[in-house]
């Protein structure tokens, strides 16, 4: 059954609301496209920052572990000579010990072993007065033997060498822990924004999938809005089509009646009938005047 123009302005009205549908649909896909495409964008701005700081991060590190190795190898050496110094006294206080006939380190051992004992086993009153009495005995030993080594410039002088040494050792030894630790604070800083720059980049992928998919179905959806804007044109020119045949049928019409009309006026003519002025203008018309 042929369409009629009604049907056919029907179905392109339908075919052009289906098109907005679409074209809105696409258009709305494009902003989101777009909209991905800035947080993406933005995303991609803040790793590079993050990259900075993590280099600055990592150059930073990296100086302080190398102070850290400078301050190392200083407080070793420190502590070598510390440890040299130290035999030079066990030296000499050995020697004056010899001559003397009286080994300090003995009696510093035997003193740490009795006080040991007196606080940590039970005795008799009678007992601890006995140990306390050796205890003290031994202290003024040690004394006397201490003023006679004090009295010894080579051993006083490696005495206060050992005690200006050991400062430095302990002070180089704070420095390298304040620099490691200032280092690790560094690295730890670095591995933070290492992670936030890895969360970001998974971002930014998923992002950028987002977007590819988006544009794939924008696509998609613009087919579909150009082949209903193909099919509306289609129709627009049918439409066209049949009005110019309906035009063309009804004036087809009218010179079938205005023939009908003049030749029924001519036969009249031609019985001598008498003619209006209008009778005669439409058998002129019709050419047969």
């Amino acid at each position: 059954m042929e369409e009629t123009i009604d049907d056919l302005i029907t179905k392109k009205l339908e075919f052009q609301e289906k098109a907005n549908e679409l074209k809105a649909k696409r258009n709305k896909l494009h902003l989101k496209s777009k909209q991905l495409a800035d947080d993406r964008d933005s995303l991609n701005s803040a790793i590079r920052k993050i990259r900075n700081s993590i280099s600055q991060h990592k150059k930073e590190r990296d100086e302080l572990n190398e102070r850290v190795q400078y301050a190392k190898e200083q407080r070793n050496k420190l502590n070598m000579s510390l440890s040299e110094t130290k035999r030079k006294i066990w030296e000499l206080e050995r020697i004056q010990s010899k001559i003397s006939g009286t080994n300090l380190n003995d009696l510093r051992k035997q003193l740490r072993a009795l006080e040991n004992e007196q606080m940590t086993k039970p005795m008799s009153s009678r007992k601890e007065k006995k140990l306390i009495e050796i205890i003290s005995e031994l202290y003024a030993k040690i004394k006397k033997q201490e003023d006679i080594l004090n009295k010894d410039p080579k051993l006083k002088k490696a005495i206060e060498e050992e005690k200006s040494i050991k400062q430095k050792a302990e002070k180089q030894h704070d420095n390298v822990e304040k620099l490691a630790l200032r280092a690790q604070e560094e690295h730890e800083a670095m591995i933070r924004l290492i992670r936030q720059q890895d969360n970001s980049v998974r971002k930014i992928n998923e992002i950028q999938e987002t977007i590819v998919n988006t544009k794939i179905q924008a696509d998609e959806v613009h087919k579909e809005f150009i082949n209903y804007v193909d099919n509306i044109h289609d129709l627009e020119r049918e439409i066209s089509a049949a009005h110019d045949e309906k035009r063309k049928k009804r004036k087809t019409a009218e010179i079938t009646t205005a023939h009908k009309e003049a030749n029924e006026i001519f036969e009249r003519f031609k019985r001598g009938d008498k003619l209006s002025t209008e009778d005669l203008m439409t058998l002129q018309k019709a050419g047969l005047i």
